[in-house]
């Protein structure tokens, strides 16, 4: 039997979809990533570095994103990461699966006897 994941844990394989969103939105930093996933989420997320950072990894392997070095707000540097035209297809695409996924879930989830 597989293990009850926690309440707020992401289900396996959305992180990655979650930050394509977050850099459609604008190119940043990881720090700052993570603050918008939560943010966003409205507190229900809270990613730390130890799991960004093998997703940003994997991703630029993937050429979805890309990052380079910059100057912070706070005048310290860190790696922003911007999304590439193929990580937009990706995401489009992603997000398309998971719609339709979470719908299917939902319909099953409200499934009443008189319906089978």
């Amino acid at each position: 039997m597989a293990p009850t994941p926690k309440p707020n844990a992401l289900l396996p394989g959305t992180l990655e979809m979650l930050v394509l969103k977050t850099l459609a939105l604008e190119p940043m930093h990881a720090f700052g990533i993570g603050a918008r996933l939560t943010q966003i989420s409205r507190g229900v997320f809270q990613v730390n570095a130890g799991s960004l950072f093998p997703a940003f990894r994997r991703l630029e392997r993937d050429g979805l994103i890309k990052g380079d070095w910059r100057e912070t707000e706070n005048r310290r540097r860190a790696k922003y990461y911007a999304l590439t035209a193929r990580g937009r297809r990706a995401l489009e695409t992603q997000t398309e699966s998971w719609q339709a996924q979470s719908q299917a879930i939902g319909r099953i989830l409200d499934a009443s006897p008189e319906e089978i």
